[in-house]
Formats: structure tokens, C-alpha cells, sequence
């Protein structure tokens, strides 16, 4: 095993990794940019270099910097998280070429389901069924126009060289077509540099469901089964389950065998990912591209399984076998993760930067979260919103419900716009309820929200955002009698304060305390 890795990532993915590193006895390494000098992924490694101010383009990204930390701290292996560096070939292979170890899949394997063409032209040599589309990057507006109608609309554009909803976007008709392609090219070029385009026919009222995979370099390749991921906001995932609420032994069986196919087919090695779109009617389903890295929704299918994926990965890059086989995987019970977000989710998710000046977690029996943050945290433009995961586990899909609900009326955070009111109305929606998902689940769920309030008790946080107010004019008026004056933006500013006071007053307390205060 590894004595020292550095972890070229930030967030609650450097601390989940740092924390499986600290139960092997291996020491670890930190990044950071001069952004996170005080995060909490920092505070808890061994030793951190600094590799560059807040652009992630000049420090998370920047392979010359991260190559240079792990020689200066003599490590041997690294760890790319999710995100930022982890599916980019030339990285794994600059670390192969500085003597250290990847932890990951090879360069070759990444390169092929990098690209999501070459990705699906794997999974037809595989056997594996592919959602109708191309399997080459278009190479022009008029041969994707000419694709469009080949296949029929609604189709989806996407990036060839990326995913994460970059690039994407459903076309309904020639009209939005030109728009589309222009919009998608120009935003896969700067999130991937690439803006290379592929064309799949969109299916209709889909699941998005994935499997986890596993291979070691002993020719061993297991997979771990299912997790449901369609509730999404912009193509991005918000809620995880592990097992999918469909829960059909059959159908686990069958796409599982199609995703250890596909990562036997690329030589794959390490914890990867296989996602499908899932027609619900018929359980048909087709590939959709391979994710070469740990999931940021892993920990379902480690509540469900019992098995620690990071140390899996360690051992595996090692040169060890897996520590378990097929037929030692067994799932039990339920899991959901909601990925807490610094977004507004009433403004369309809009990110929601500050600093966090009140935190309660939640605890008690089968939760757990995967947190970057801590009090008095800033929480940064320049990288991803996602502060922590929260995720549950029951006996049942209905008790994991029950203490998600608990464990999200626990959860306080002030000084930051976040999106846990939003999870609070989810979990007591009757369609997640029932298991009623697809990738529309969104769209139709604020459909049935009343205007743009969040929370069990959306009327009640209106009259504490009053009351609250009212008070705090009446103490600033008997300590400024100046507020008296009739001066339009004097009223103004001092009401702008009160709001924020109230609000700041009302988001300190639990949802359980909104109609008593």
C-alpha cells in the first residue's frame, strides 16, 4: 500500500478520500489555491502546497503545479477526486510519466469513454444497445440539421468530449435547431476544449439510471448494481437513490452484465461508471456514456452495499486484488443522497457565494454527510456550489424517506442561499414518494409548487420574515431617529437591512420552530 498520495482536488471529495487515507495509516497531501488557504480539506492533510491563486484554470487545473506538489512532498500515488483534472488523459499520464501512480483508470481507457462517440462506438462493439444517434462528431451545421431529420424530433446535442450537461440541448424543431448548435458548440468548447458535437434522438420520459463498476488488474470486474439518478436540475444530478425505486432484480442483473461488457471491452481498471437511460414503460435500456472516475454519488451505493469504494480504489492502484466478488454483493436496505447546493433554487438554481455564518448538521441513526465546509467557510465563485451531500439509509424506501425528512429539517445554514428548502418540499412530494421519477421530474415538480416558496412551511417563514423585520426598524428607529425622515432611499436602504435581518433571523431557526417564533 501507498505510504503518501496528494489529492489534486478540493471540497468534500479531498476530505472523504483524506479520511479512508487516515483509517490505512497513509499520509496525505493537500492542494490548494490561494482561495482555500483556510478550507476544511486542508485542515485535515498531513502537509499542503499552495499550487496557485483562485482561477481553477491556474491552479486546480494547472497539471505543471499539481506534478510540482507531489515531487516537493515526495508522494507516490495521486488521487484525482471528481471533476477538474479526474478523466483527463494527459494528466493520468503525466503522473505515470513522473514515476507515481494514478489512481485510476489507464490513459487509453479514459481516451476512449472520454469521447463520447468513441465511448458509443465501444459499447456497439460491446453488444450494448446505444440510444439511436451518431457515432462520429457531426461536422456541420448542415450534416447536423440533415442528422435531425434522419432521426426525427425531439433530439438532443451534446458535447463529444465531455458531460455534466455542458454542451447539451433538446431541439423540438429546425427553428431552435441553428441556436441550439451554435449555443452548444460554443459552451462545449469552453468547459471541454473541444466543440465537437453529437446527435442522439431524445427519449422520451426517461430514467437516468447508472452502474457502478469495478475492476482490478487481476482480470477481476464486478459491478455493485444500480443507482437512480434522474432528478435533475440543467442535466446535473440533485438526488440519488441506491436501489432505484423500480427495485427489479431482472433488470439489475441485465444492466449490470451490459456495464462489466463495456469495462471488460476498454481494459478498464478502478471504480467507474456506466450510465443508461431507462424507458420506464418497457425497461428497455440504452448507454449513454461511461463516467472513468468515483462518482460524487458514491456514498448511496456504499450505504446499500457496505463496501468503502475509495479503499477499493486504493487497493486496486496498489496492485491488490478486490476485496470481494460478484456473488459477495449484496444490497440492503435503502439509501438517497441530496447534493446541498449554494444555489437559490427559486431563481432557477442561480449560485448563491458568501460565507457561512451559522452551520447545524445533521446526525442521529443512518445519516451520514460528506461535508467541505464548516463554519465561518467561504464559500467561493470560483468553483462548484456544492457544499456537502447528505445522505440517509433505511430498512425500506419509505423509511429512508422518513429520516431524510428528519435529517433535512436538522440542516441549518445561514449567510448562504442554499437548496436544502427545495429537498424539504422533494421528499414530501407524492411523486418522489411513489417513485414516479424521470428526467422531467423537475419542471413538473415546481409546476405544482404554489408561486416560488420553498419549505414545508412556506407561509409561516413569511410572517417570522415580518415580524422579524418590523422589530429590527423599531429598535434602528429608536437608536437613529433620522430613519424617521420621509427620504425615499434612506427608507430604502434601511428596509433592504431589515429584510436580510429578518431573513437572517428566520433561516437560524428549524423549519419544527418556524410557527412557534
Amino acid at each position: 500500500m501507498f505510504k503518501k498520495i496528494l489529492i489534486a482536488n478540493r471540497g468534500e471529495i479531498a476530505v472523504r478520500i483524506t479520511r479512508t487515507c487516515r483509517e490505512l495509516g497513509i499520509s496525505v497531501v493537500a492542494v490548494y489555491s490561494e482561495a482555500d488557504s483556510e478550507s476544511l480539506h486542508v485542515r485535515l492533510a498531513d502537509s499542503a502546497v499552495c499550487i496557485g491563486p483562485a482561477q481553477s484554470s491556474q491552479s486546480y487545473l494547472s497539471i505543471p503545479a499539481i506534478l510540482a506538489a507531489a515531487k516537493q512532498t515526495d508522494a507516490e500515488a495521486v488521487h484525482p477526486g471528481y471533476g477538474f483534472l479526474a478523466e483527463n488523459a494527459d494528466f493520468a499520464r503525466a503522473v505515470q510519466s513522473a514515476g507515481m501512480t494514478f489512481i485510476g483508470p489507464s490513459p487509453e481507457a479514459m481516451e476512449v469513454m472520454g469521447s463520447k462517440t468513441s465511448a458509443r462506438r465501444a459499447a456497439v462493439d460491446a453488444g450494448v444497445a446505444i440510444v439511436p444517434g451518431t457515432v462520429e462528431p457531426l461536422s456541420s451545421f448542415a450534416e447536423t440539421k440533415a442528422t435531425a431529420h434522419k432521426f426525427g424530433y425531439p433530439v438532443m446535442l451534446k458535447a463529444a468530449a465531455g458531460g455534466g450537461g455542458k454542451g447539451m440541448r433538446l431541439v423540438h424543431s429546425d427553428d431552435e435547431l441553428l441556436s441550439a448548435f451554435e449555443t452548444s458548440q460554443a459552451e462545449a468548447a469552453s468547459a471541454f476544449g473541444d466543440s465537437s458535437l453529437y446527435l442522439e434522438k431524445a427519449v422520451e420520459i426517461p430514467r437516468h439510471v447508472e452502474i457502478q463498476v469495478f475492476a482490478d488488474s487481476h482480470g477481476n470486474v464486478v459491478h455493485l448494481g444500480e443507482r437512480e439518478c434522474s432528478i435533475q436540475r440543467r442535466h446535473q444530478k440533485v438526488v440519488e437513490e441506491c436501489p432505484s425505486p423500480i427495485n427489479d432484480p431482472d433488470l439489475r442483473q441485465r444492466m449490470g452484465e451490459a456495464a462489466v461488457k463495456i469495462t471488460r471491452a476498454v481494459n478498464y481498471l478502478g471504480a467507474g461508471t456506466v450510465e443508461f437511460l431507462l424507458a420506464d414503460k418497457t425497461r428497455e435500456f440504452y448507454f449513454l456514456e461511461m463516467n472513468t472516475r468515483l462518482q460524487v454519488e458514491h456514498p448511496v451505493t456504499e450505504l446499500v452495499t457496505g463496501f468503502d469504494l475509495v479503499r477499493e480504489q486504493l487497493q486496486v492502484a496498489a496492485g491488490q486484488k478486490l476485496s470481494f466478488t460478484q456473488e459477495d454483493v449484496r444490497w440492503q436496505g435503502h439509501a438517497i443522497e441530496c447534493r446541498v447546493y449554494a444555489e437559490d433554487p427559486a431563481n432557477n438554481f442561480f449560485p448563491s457565494p458568501g460565507t457561512i455564518t451559522h452551520l447545524q448538521e445533521p446526525a442521529g441513526p443512518g445519516v451520514r454527510l460528506d461535508s467541505g465546509v464548516r463554519l465561518n467557510s467561504e464559500v467561493s465563485i470560483h468553483y462548484d456550489p456544492m457544499i456537502a451531500k447528505l445522505a440517509v439509509w433505511g430498512r425500506t424506501r419509505h423509511e429512508a424517506i422518513e429520516r431524510l425528512r428528519r435529517a433535512l429539517d436538522e440542516y441549518q445554514v445561514s449567510g448562504i442561499t442554499t437548496t436544502l428548502p427545495f429537498f424539504r418540499d422533494v421528499v414530501r412530494d407524492q411523486e418522489f414518494i411513489d417513485g414516479r421519477l424521470d428526467t422531467s421530474f423537475i419542471s413538473r415538480f415546481n409546476e405544482r409548487q404554489p408561486g416560488t416558496k420553498r419549505g414545508p412551511c412556506a407561509e409561516e417563514v413569511d410572517v417570522a420574515v415580518i415580524a422579524a423585520a418590523l422589530k429590527f426598524v423599531k429598535q434602528q428607529k429608536l437608536k437613529s431617529p433620522e430613519l424617521l425622515s420621509t427620504d425615499s432611499n434612506r427608507w430604502k436602504l434601511s428596509g433592504r437591512v431589515a429584510a436580510l435581518q429578518g431573513r437572517q433571523a428566520v433561516t437560524d431557526l428549524a423549519p419544527s420552530k418556524w410557527r412557534r417564533s
